[in-house]
């Protein structure tokens, strides 16, 4: 064992000069300094990355750092919610607002205001969803009366000149965007709006399928960032399940293991299931993203 050694912390000191001392700390700061090293072995070998995060991060600040990992090319593959393309397209065009825990929700309310933690949403935003998306789907319609989440993503980034969204970043570079839950959102329920003059109209989580096993079957080695949980989380390890796991996990998450929920579940209870190899480089690390993967993944951009 080594020693656990105190933090020499000085005004002006660089992120990566903190990072590179909390490998002896202790706690969380440990397992911090674990995910560099993880993400920067998946950067120094020949690793297809899986980026996995959840739609209230998209609400935040965060947003831009998933682009510029977009931009960078430093993921191959995203996993993400309906809500967290819906999000990231609305902002492509008017921005969140800020706002506070502890706000009144019932005068929100009457003020078409929508809160997402200390994140305010105009009701508005969604007024220009409408008004953007029906016409993509017409469009996509008159070419194919069935589309997939990543054919959608793919064309909503081309819809948006904002440097700043994950989804513009995507569809320049080619990098997949699949959405398994794509309906429960607002861009679902945009889908039943349009379904309602379009019968045949659908969008197909299952075309999406083979796209994404051919990706995993394919890969030399497989690496999976996750931030948060739920189906995100999931089908990244479900995917990743066929080829007997992943080499790499980063885990950010504040759920805890002990109702045996999916997004509580730490890096080892995937081994179990052959989600992430039993030699895998793995580490959960437990706490606020918005916190923590900017100080996790600023050592890379």
């Amino acid at each position: 064992m080594e020693n656990i050694k105190d933090l020499d912390v000085s005004k002006g000191m660089k992120i990566s000069e903190l990072l590179g001392q909390m490998g002896n700390t202790g706690f969380q700061a440990t397992n911090l300094a674990k995910g560099v090293s993880v993400i920067e072995t998946m950067q120094d070998e020949k690793v297809t990355v899986y980026l996995a995060f959840t739609a209230n991060m998209v609400a935040s600040g965060l947003r831009s750092v998933f682009a510029k990992l977009c931009e960078k090319k430093m993921v191959d593959v995203i996993v993400t919610t309906g809500g967290a393309i819906e999000h990231d397209f609305i902002r492509s065009f008017k921005p969140y607002l800020m706002g506070d825990f502890n706000m009144d929700d019932s005068e929100l309310n009457k003020k078409s205001m929508n809160r997402i933690g200390n994140i305010i949403v105009p009701t508005d935003r969604y007024v220009l969803l409408e008004e953007k998306i029906q016409p993509l789907f017409a469009k996509m319609y008159e070419k194919n009366k069935l589309t997939t989440p990543s054919e959608l993503a793919r064309e909503l980034g081309k819809l948006t000149t904002d440097k700043k969204s994950f989804l513009y970043w995507a569809a320049k570079n080619d990098i997949p965007i699949f959405s398994p839950g794509i309906t429960d959102s607002a861009i679902g329920l945009q889908t039943y709006f349009f379904k309602q003059d379009h019968p045949d109209f659908g969008i197909d989580v299952t075309g999406d399928m083979k796209s994404l096993a051919d990706i995993t079957l394919n890969a030399e080695k497989t690496g999976g960032i996750i931030l948060g949980g739920g189906i995100s989380k999931h089908h990244v390890l479900g995917a990743n399940l066929v080829r007997e796991g992943l080499d790499y996990a980063v885990y950010i998450t504040t759920s805890q293991p002990w109702d045996g929920s999916l997004s509580g579940a730490r890096t080892n209870e995937a081994i179990s299931w052959g989600k992430i190899k039993k030699k895998a480089n793995h580490v959960t690390i437990d706490g606020d993203a918005s916190i923590l993967f900017p100080l996790l993944i600023s050592e890379f951009l």
